[in-house]
């Protein structure tokens, strides 16, 4: 269990470098679903926490009010739910800072985007429905329950997530699966099941990306390496070396996708 500290903050609407995304909001510094890949555990060390990722959450219990000052002074432009955390993660359930802004969100009509690892989005899809311009991607990295519990320890089981996919969809809301960071070899072996799994739910189109080796989490990733799965360290770090890998990899996946007839989007 991570330590909460609620927090107040300035601001909370930042501009955003994202393709297609003018700004992003994180209700939450650090999250707990304690992902050993993720590239925002940098945000622990700008903040002054010395915790490992995921043992950490600071809540901004002020944010919806910040926000509803914030959002009547800037032009109006695609808002990203969110960049350096889960908006979704288990505090959301006690705190529900992401269902207010969303709220406020709504009232402006602002074309909103969300991403998540969480099932619990689909507690939101009263709201999430009645967006002129909305769209809701969750991530699916792995179907292996065992690989998942290890690389993302907290989040959500797979199956949970795409349940959660299947209701969106057939709820009106826009889905996407991001299929990212790739784990090499993992992602390969559960590659073809969760095009299925993607295709079975309705999602508009399927986002995938490379894993990319920054911000300090390839020394998490060793550690869950040696002491989970030792026998692919040397597969891994073959996989990241060699250019060829992820461009194989994204020929598979493109081939796959064609076969099933689904709209992909490449992120490399």
């Amino acid at each position: 269990m991570p330590t909460y500290k609620e927090i107040t903050c300035k601001s909370i609407l930042s501009r955003s470098r994202i393709a297609d995304v003018d700004y992003s909001i994180n209700p939450y510094i650090g999250c707990e679903h304690g992902c050993v890949y993720c590239y925002a555990r940098f945000m622990g060390r700008r903040r002054g926490h010395l915790e490992e990722w995921g043992e950490f959450v600071d809540i901004k219990v002020n944010a919806p009010q910040v926000f509803s000052r914030e959002i009547t002074r800037v032009k109006m432009g695609p808002v990203l739910l969110s960049s350096v955390t889960d908006p979704y993660q288990p505090a959301e359930s006690k705190y529900q800072l992401t269902r207010q802004i969303l709220k406020r969100l709504l009232h402006y009509d602002y074309p909103t985007s969300i991403l998540t690892k969480s099932a619990l989005v689909e507690r939101d899809i009263d709201l999430l429905q009645r967006f002129k311009n909305c769209q809701v991607g969750v991530t699916v990295v792995v179907l292996n329950e065992e690989v998942g519990r290890a690389f993302e320890p907290y989040s959500s089981l797979p199956k949970d997530r795409f349940n959660a996919l299947k209701r969106l969809v057939e709820n009106g809301v826009q889905t996407y699966l991001f299929l990212g960071p790739m784990l090499p070899g993992f992602s390969e072996e559960d590659l073809e099941e969760i095009l299925d799994e993607c295709k079975r739910v309705g999602v508009h189109h399927v986002l995938f990306d490379k894993l990319n080796i920054k911000y300090g989490n390839w020394s998490s990733i060793t550690r869950v390496l040696d002491s989970e799965f030792p026998e692919r360290k040397e597969e891994w770090k073959n996989a990241l070396l060699q250019k060829g890998y992820y461009k194989r990899l994204k020929n598979r996946i493109e081939t796959l996708g064609a076969e099933k007839e689904l709209s992909l989007i490449s992120c490399y």
